[in-house]
């Protein structure tokens, strides 16, 4: 497949701009517009089981033709049932079909599909869909560690309540580690792309991603097309946003106290430095609970990343963001 028709796969931890970075594509001519996430490796395998299954497909369609995420890609219900039943037999297969009809029905060249967890299913993707290209986004992560935990997007253990936001840049530093790890498996299909970059220099930043992907990302068109996020930015902060023009970036300089940020950057500021942040405290010794949060938060992801994927706990995957409708009564069904 030429490079300039193959599917992108946009990831990143959340909050990091995925949603912006996806819509920008959208944006820029070319691509299938699919204003929803795809969430098959982290949601939907696990809820459903294998897809080679024909058991566990009829079921899978049975959740996902009710679901807002069908029917934001406006294909026929009948028709694209009918594809999965018969030919879909990875999550792969799953993404290549709904994505692939959406391209079909509005003539468009190529899609990019848009899930922040598919860092963690890089592997996976590639095996399943050999021509993916990767956009992994990064942003500072102790800008996560303020706008994520303001969000609740991360459930600390009961006894860390007190240091959330401790707890959620360990998250972030896992999910990027888990995202650039998995990228080596295929370092010349994979790109990272910083959200300061994306936000501070678009016309630059888009220039040289443009390169990557052999798609013109052309600033000024995408401006104007505007779709989603490019012209409604999503932030988790409105009154800052009305009050100082929403500046997304450095929030945590002012948000974070003294002692927070020298926690944060004790536990990873290596990282941080890795990926082109500078730190702003000296090395220094950090509380015991600190120090036993760095040792237990990434195993403990790991075991969860693990349970979801190989056992059968992994049927209890909330699947709630679908939007799911209940069904039709059978008497309003048959239009009586």
């Amino acid at each position: 497949m030429n490079r300039y028709l193959q599917p992108v796969f946009v990831m990143g931890c959340h909050r990091s701009g995925t949603n912006l970075l996806y819509d920008t594509l959208q944006s820029s001519g070319g691509f299938a517009v699919y204003r929803a996430y795809l969430p098959v490796y982290e949601a939907l395998l696990p809820r459903f089981g294998d897809f080679a299954s024909a058991r566990n497909r009829k079921e899978l369609m049975k959740v996902w033709l009710r679901s807002k995420l069908f029917q934001r890609s406006g294909l026929d219900a009948a028709q694209i049932e009918a594809r999965i039943l018969a030919e879909c037999r990875t999550g792969g297969d799953f993404i290549r079909i709904i994505m692939g009809e959406i391209a079909r029905s509005q003539n468009a060249a190529r899609w990019a599909a848009y899930d922040p967890d598919n860092v963690l299913y890089v592997r996976e993707i590639k095996r399943d869909i050999p021509g993916a290209l990767f956009v992994h986004i990064i942003r500072d992560g102790r800008d996560i560690a303020v706008t994520l935990t303001k969000m609740g997007g991360l459930r600390p253990l009961p006894w860390d309540k007190s240091k959330a936001r401790l707890a959620t840049a360990l998250y972030w530093q896992w999910m990027v580690r888990k995202g650039r790890e998995n990228g080596q498996a295929a370092p010349s299909d994979y790109y990272e792309v910083h959200y300061e970059d994306l936000v501070l220099k678009p016309a630059e930043t888009l220039a040289k991603l443009g390169e990557f992907l052999e798609h013109d990302l052309n600033y000024d068109r995408i401006q104007t097309a505007g779709i989603g996020r490019v012209s409604d930015p999503n932030s988790s902060f409105k009154s800052e946003a009305q009050a100082q023009a929403s500046n997304p970036i450095g929030r945590w300089k002012t948000m974070l106290s003294a002692n927070e940020l020298t926690e944060i950057e004790a536990l990873i500021g290596q990282t941080l430095r890795q990926v082109g942040y500078p730190t702003q405290t000296a090395d220094s010794s950090v509380s015991l609970h600190a120090k036993m949060m760095a040792a237990v938060y990434g195993p403990f992801f790991e075991a969860k990343l693990w349970m979801k994927s190989h056992t059968l706990l992994g049927r209890l995957t909330n699947i709630d963001s679908m939007e799911i409708e209940d069904p039709a009564p059978d008497n309003v069904a048959a239009g009586t």
